[in-house]
């Protein structure tokens, strides 16, 4: 059981609105809040669009009427200009969100040369500095077909824009999410836990989801033995380093705590996501009894 002298750092359970894209705002608070989560990333692409300030006001003051936190921003932005980011750093400001998730580029790091990755480690850290000016953090969505598409790749990356800004501290982060495409099954426990303690207190935000190899989306408690040993992991880190959250921020590590957001469901079902919400639930009340 916890140690009530050394509070555990809280795994915040949350949904990527993307989950439900064909939903409006209000309908997806609702879902988020009738179902226990307690935080939304919104999505750039649909629900608060680049750019549309009265979008993402609304999106925050219908968050705080249910008592749901913003969770991040969850841009498309693929670290190429960086003055067009400003507004994404706007949008995001005026949504209250304390990250915004961006993409490492629109190569895999096996196909990028040099040159490139310069290119986007150059972005980042422009973009960083850009929502810095915010008190925002900006992280790095953990995906193929960019250069955070490896774990290696993904830290390095991370150092090549830190070194852009010597002696700053660059509010530059990572998601992580499970590699699912490795076949037979994707990548397992263990590996997991070692991707998670890698990335460290650069680690803001775990998505989460259970995909077959084929892309094909599973009932969450399909990959359960992942997912217990991923927040035992992360309750584990959070209750080594003690304390609390700061002031309900999203920032990196086991320094402030995590989210784990769902993101999509089998069929794009209501009562699925009811489900897999009630699953997420039960994992992390466990994982927090055995920290």
């Amino acid at each position: 059981m916890n140690n009530p002298a050394r509070p555990v750092r809280p795994v915040v359970p949350g949904i990527c609105s993307v989950t439900f894209r064909e939903l409006d705002v209000p309908t997806v608070v609702g879902l988020t809040a009738d179902a226990g989560l307690r935080a939304v990333e919104w999505g750039g692409d649909v629900h608060v669009p680049v750019g549309d300030l009265a979008a993402a006001g609304r999106a925050r003051a219908l968050c705080a009427e249910k008592g749901v936190d913003v969770a991040s921003y969850g841009s498309y932005w693929r670290a190429g200009d960086v003055a067009g980011f400003a507004a994404v750093v706007r949008t995001a400001a005026e949504l209250g969100a304390p990250g915004i998730r961006v993409w490492a580029g629109e190569k895999g790091s096996a196909e990028s040369s040099p040159v490139e990755r310069a290119a986007v480690a150059a972005a980042l850290a422009g973009g960083a500095d850009l929502a810095a000016e915010h008190g925002i953090t900006v992280s790095l969505e953990f995906h193929r077909n960019t250069l955070t598409d490896t774990l290696a790749s993904a830290r390095a990356l991370l150092d090549e824009a830190a070194a852009l800004r010597p002696g700053a501290e660059l509010p530059l982060c990572s998601y992580w999410q499970p590699d699912w495409w490795t076949a037979p099954t994707g990548i397992g426990p263990a590996d997991a836990v070692a991707e998670l303690a890698a990335l460290g207190e650069r680690l803001t935000t775990v998505h989460v989801f259970s995909w077959a190899t084929d892309g094909a989306r599973l009932p969450l408690a399909e990959r359960e033995e992942l997912w217990r040993a991923v927040f035992r992991a992360l309750h584990a880190e959070g209750a080594h380093a003690g304390g609390a959250p700061a002031d309900g921020a999203h920032a990196g590590g086991a320094a402030r705590g995590h989210y784990a957001l769902m993101e999509f469901v089998a069929g794009g079902d209501a009562e699925v996501f009811r489900k897999d919400a009630a699953t997420l639930l039960g994992w992390l009340e466990e994982s927090v009894n055995q920290a």
